[in-house]
């Protein structure tokens, strides 16, 4: 298939590393021209600098979109973009019932309520000019809800119900908004999340293979899964072959999910 994203803007949100770096450059590489977010000024130059290896038209806005504050300053800087993708997210291991009302807040002001201020934002523009694509990258613990971090999956879970409401909201415009189900992926911090629940010692091999065993032994891949995997979905639901797909959650999940549909 022939993606083609030239004469489109596309923000990533928390994209300095990881399944964000992975879709900035998956959609720099279809020709997007592709905005780099972060908190961190000197992380999103470094990966802007990293993008621009391969050729890609990529630009960076430090922000934390997470906040009020953060959000207006990003739409200063980039008040349009054709491509929205909410990717920005927190995750880490509490017992359940230690879970406290203040992480409880921070886990949906940043996984659900940053995607929800931007999608509020940028839909307006995307609409009037009748073409648009919203993305939110969720996970497979919205629908299998992990019991080691019982915040995270029910904000993931609430992410698949802020894109199902507004693919409604944008129903005949031109406009897409969809989610990815991503399965366990292997980053930097998943790498970290995995050395919490698995012997230190372990090389990292031996650590992935007994994770996945002891923790996630319902994935059919029996592997985590690289982020450019994720990527090849988000840029495929950014380009105009997905004209056709709004309102859904699509899994990339290595099979985790027990489910024909999630």
């Amino acid at each position: 298939m022939n993606i083609d994203l030239s004469g489109k803007t596309a923000l990533v949100t928390g994209s300095t590393q990881g399944i964000g770096l992975a879709i900035a450059e998956g959609l720099a590489r279809g020709g997007a021209r592709v905005a780099v977010n972060g908190r961190t000024a000197s992380r999103v130059d470094e990966a802007v600098e990293q993008l621009r290896t391969i050729g890609g038209d990529v630009f960076g806005v430090a922000a934390d979109v997470s906040t009020d504050e953060g959000a207006a300053q990003l739409l200063a800087e980039l008040p349009e973009v054709d491509i929205l993708v909410n990717n920005l997210g927190i995750f880490g291991a509490v017992p359940a019932r230690e879970v406290t009302d203040e992480q409880w807040r921070t886990y949906f002001e940043v996984n659900v309520l940053a995607a929800v201020r931007l999608i509020r934002a940028y839909l307006p523009g995307m609409t009037e000019r009748g073409w648009g694509r919203a993305i939110q990258i969720a996970s497979d613990s919205a629908i299998v809800i992990p019991e080691e971090m019982i915040h995270y999956g029910v904000s993931k879970t609430a992410l698949l119900a802020v894109s199902r409401g507004f693919a409604k909201d944008a129903a005949g415009t031109g406009v897409t908004v969809n989610s990815v189900i991503a399965g366990p992926t292997h980053t930097a911090g998943v790498e970290d999340f995995v050395y919490q629940l698995v012997d230190k010692s372990l090389p990292w091999d031996e650590a992935q293979r007994e994770f996945m065993r002891k923790h996630r032994p319902q994935s059919l891949l029996q592997r985590l899964i690289e982020p450019a995997e994720i990527a090849n979905m988000v840029t495929y639901l950014a380009s105009p072959l997905a004209s056709a797909t709004t309102g859904g959650a699509l899994r990339v999940d290595g099979g985790y999910v027990d489910a024909i549909l999630p």
